[in-house]
This record gives structure tokens, C-alpha cells and sequence, in this order.
């Protein structure tokens, strides 16, 4: 029983509010040490599994890159990008983003956008200077939506797209599961399958983004025209 003890360590100090990967690596260090391991072997348990796991500690190398690009002016560079093109919209903007968000993660190449990537310091920016060419200063509320949109469509693309890919790990899981329960399903189908969802999901949440220039064109154009 004292190998639970660990969990008991992780209920008490998040209830505290103490640190949690410092919580964490105690209730680790206790349990092992519970379980009949020595010090240097928990050690040991820990840097193997780090090392196991090293690719996906590689992925917050980008943070601080994308930081550095902001304060060196990402933001304010992709906003007079987006304004010296004429025909640019918000909607327009987004919409291009899911299509090629969506078709690179077809291809397997979901980490060529994200959040902390391309979201916060370009498509959301990009997306608010159309609106602001267009309609002059944005109240928060409709600079909140559009980074709401902006979001929505990262997640959008690559959720549905995927999907298509053989390889990637939910379609493995989804055959993983039928097999289980005696249904034979190869990659292949299942990809096949998900093209007519991800077609549909572009044409609606596309139809979502025409809307919203829409919704803009008509609240925001009466300010902009007095």
C-alpha cells in the first residue's frame, strides 16, 4: 500500500497549490523508493524515460524562438504585409490558412502550424490587420472573435485533415479498436473514408469564414463609413 503513497502526495500538493512538476517528481521519487528501488535507479527511471521521450521536449525549443521573432517585430511585419494587399479580408485570410493547414496534415505534416506557431504570431495578426484596413480600429470584442476564428481553424484543419494520412495515430488507433472488436480495416479505407469528412468539413467551416466577413462588413462598415 505505501506505493500509493505517491498519489496521495499529488492530491495534498495540488490542493495546496505547490508546484506541480515538483509534485510530480516527489510523488515519482517516493513511490519508487516505496516500491523497494534505490535513489540512483528512480534517477535512473527518469532520465531514461526523458531520453525515451526526447522529441517531444523538441517542440518547446520553438516558444522561445517564436517569442524572440515577436519582439523583434513578427507581429507588426505580417500586419502591414496583410495591409498593402487590396482584396485581403479576414475571412479570406482565414480561409487560405485552412485550406493549406488542412492539406499539409493530409500529407502527415501536422506540425507545420499549431497555436504557438502560427496562430498567435502571424494568422491571427494577419487576420485582424484585413479587418483593420477595412473597417479602422477594432473594439475587443470583434478582435477577440477573430482570434477565436483564427484558432478555430488550426484546429479545424488539421483535425479533419489528418485523418487522410495512413500513418498518423488516429487512424492506427481506430483500426487498433475495430480489430479488437472483430472488424478488419485497412489504413488505407479508413483514410479513404476521410476525405469526404474533411471535404465537408472545409465547405461548411469555409462557409462559416464568408459569413463572418459578412457580419463585419455589416456591424463594423457603418462605423468605418461615418
Amino acid at each position: 500500500m505505501l506505493t500509493l503513497s505517491g498519489i496521495l502526495i499529488v492530491v495534498v500538493g495540488f490542493v495546496a497549490g505547490l508546484n506541480p512538476l515538483l509534485v510530480v517528481t516527489v510523488a515519482a521519487i517516493v513511490t519508487g523508493l516505496a516500491g523497494g528501488l534505490d535513489v540512483i535507479t528512480v534517477i535512473s527511471a527518469f532520465g531514461k524515460a526523458f531520453n525515451d521521450s526526447r522529441y517531444v521536449s523538441i517542440v518547446w525549443l520553438v516558444l522561445p524562438v517564436i517569442g524572440l521573432l515577436e519582439r523583434t517585430g513578427l507581429k507588426e511585419r505580417a500586419q502591414q504585409l496583410i495591409g498593402h494587399i487590396r482584396g485581403a479580408t479576414t475571412g479570406r485570410v482565414l480561409l487560405l490558412y485552412l485550406i493549406l493547414r488542412q492539406g499539409t496534415a493530409a500529407l502527415g505534416l501536422t506540425s507545420l502550424g499549431g497555436h504557438a506557431q502560427m496562430v498567435r504570431p502571424l494568422i491571427a495578426p494577419m487576420s485582424e490587420a484585413a479587418a483593420e484596413t477595412r473597417f479602422g480600429a477594432l473594439p475587443d470584442a470583434v478582435r477577440f472573435e477573430i482570434r477565436a476564428h483564427a484558432a478555430a481553424v488550426d484546429n479545424i484543419g488539421v483535425f479533419f485533415g489528418e485523418d487522410i494520412f495512413i500513418a498518423i495515430a488516429s487512424v492506427l488507433l481506430i483500426r487498433g479498436f475495430l480489430h479488437q472488436n472483430g472488424i478488419d480495416v485497412e489504413p488505407l479505407q479508413l483514410s479513404v473514408w476521410a476525405i469526404p469528412t474533411a471535404i465537408a468539413a472545409l465547405l461548411i467551416h469555409g462557409t462559416r469564414l464568408m459569413l463572418l466577413d459578412r457580419r463585419l462588413k455589416r456591424d463594423l462598415g457603418r462605423g468605418a463609413a461615418r
